[in-house]
């Protein structure tokens, strides 16, 4: 009776979103706004979920981006408790209808900065192509919204660390989906590290393929394989590992796709190794390309000093085929991201409505896509120059005059007054100031961070 209580319970919690992959299914990239005009629809009635937030005044989100990813989370926010999705945004304003329509959201508009500027709204989720989505944090940060960013912050280091500090300094909370670490599999192997099933962790391994290769024009200016797609997993293989890494080993080839090797640096590999080093001698090791010719290979392996834990691919179902001539999975894995990960992305959002109704610490930080952003950076330096890279080596490169004022000083032996390189990983400190939560325990971050960088009053 609990199982069938259970399943009950999964299917209530998805079947409101599953609309979600079919009204993505032709969505468009995201674009500068055209024109600013909020629209309102009219709002249908809806049996709502019984909670104890609803005592509370909800939580009234927008949602910028109405593509695929924005479709997702916008199924996930309309259902969870104690939060309230008001208006939504898209270049392509019929976009924005049709999910405001879909969801029952009562403004749209092609502006996202209306949405930002929205009174009525107390948190934005950043659902826009990588290149808008530092200034849409900053713009967020100035109006004293949470923000809820899909990855990166920024392709950029320093304007990374301008982002973050932005809403650091303002107060308001930011979460950055790397909707890896909500996936149950992945989240079943940090249990068993965390409690010890398969002892203290000594080797661990990621690897994620793509079902097909993506095209040319995607490939071109998309910051190369290490920032793109290996990304996911050396995150991974940090929130496995539970510590900051050392340094970083990357390799890459052209194996698929031979009309990108025309490209610069990395955007010329469709397939890349990495060997991360950890503290206490544990390595992990990363493996990415772009096509598998058998679906969607996604898995973690760690080896322990008591045992092994490891995932297999997901599969649309648990169908198996037994012939004299074959024994297996009557279909392929899940060939789409979407589907893949289709519960991480509903999972992740489900937490930061948590963290805004209940006011507690967001669960993936702006400090986390940082060091992604840190630990990509590397690797591409790596590959490129064929050795060995500290962490340290990049982002001992960022000065901070202020908190939200940050440059890359690249090959330079001359440092601005004051500046006090970063080291390590644990001196992230010293260019990021306390997030919303830490304050909280910390207290006033200016003085602390003035000292931390050398800046005088």
């Amino acid at each position: 009776v609990l199982f069938v209580i259970n399943i009950i319970k999964v299917m209530a919690r998805f079947s409101s979103v599953l609309v979600c992959l079919l009204a993505a299914k032709s969505a468009s990239a995201f674009a500068p706004p055209s024109s600013r005009l909020t629209h309102d629809v009219a709002r249908p009635s809806a049996l709502q979920m019984s909670t104890d937030s609803e005592a509370k005044e909800p939580v009234k989100v927008g949602v910028i981006g109405c593509g695929r990813i924005g479709i997702v989370h916008l199924g996930a926010i309309n259902k969870a408790p104690g939060v309230r999705p008001i208006v939504v945004s898209n270049p392509t304003v019929s976009k924005a209808e049709n999910a405001a329509k879909t969801f029952g959201v009562p403004k749209f508009t092609s502006d996202a900065m209306e949405v930002i500027e929205d009174p009525e709204v107390d948190a934005v989720w950043i659902c826009s192509p990588s290149q808008f989505h530092a200034d849409q944090i900053k713009a967020c940060a100035a109006n004293g919204k949470h923000v809820f960013c899909e990855k990166p912050i920024a392709t950029d280091l320093a304007e990374t660390v301008e982002a973050i500090n932005a809403c650091n300094e303002a107060g308001v909370k930011l979460m950055i989906g790397l909707q890896r670490r909500f996936d149950p599999n992945f989240l079943r192997v940090k249990k068993a590290i965390e409690d010890k099933e398969v002892g203290d962790p000594i080797i661990i391994k990621t690897c994620s393929r793509d079902p097909s290769p993506p095209p040319y024009e995607y490939v071109k200016g998309g910051g190369g394989i290490f920032n793109d797609m290996a990304v996911h997993d050396l995150d991974m293989t940090r929130f496995l590992a539970g510590e900051d890494p050392m340094e970083i080993l990357a390799v890459g080839s052209c194996h698929i796709d031979k009309s990108i090797e025309d490209l610069p640096g990395s955007e010329a590999f469709d397939t890349a190794t990495c060997i991360v080093r950890y503290p206490n001698g544990v390595n992990a090791m990363v493996d990415v390309c772009r096509q598998s010719s058998y679906g969607y290979d996604q898995r973690a392996e760690v080896l322990g000093n008591k045992g092994m834990i490891a995932t297999d691919n997901v599969y649309p179902n648990t169908a198996k085929i037994y012939r004299n001539d074959f024994t297996g999975n009557a279909d392929m894995p899940f060939d789409f991201f979407l589907s893949r990960y289709f519960e991480a992305y509903v999972t992740e959002t489900e937490a930061f409505c948590e963290s805004l109704v209940n006011d507690s610490e967001v669960p993936c930080t702006g400090v986390d896509g940082l060091i992604a952003l840190v630990m990509s950076l590397a690797a591409d330096k790596s590959a490129a120059e064929n050795r060995w890279v500290k962490f340290s080596e990049i982002i001992e490169q960022v000065y901070c005059a202020s908190p939200t004022e940050c440059s890359l000083l690249v090959d330079s032996e001359v440092f601005p007054e004051g500046f006090k390189p970063v080291k390590t990983l644990s001196e992230m400190g010293t260019i990021v100031v306390p997030d919303v939560d830490a304050q909280k325990k910390e207290g006033s971050f200016m003085g602390k961070f003035k000292g931390m960088v050398g800046l005088k009053d």
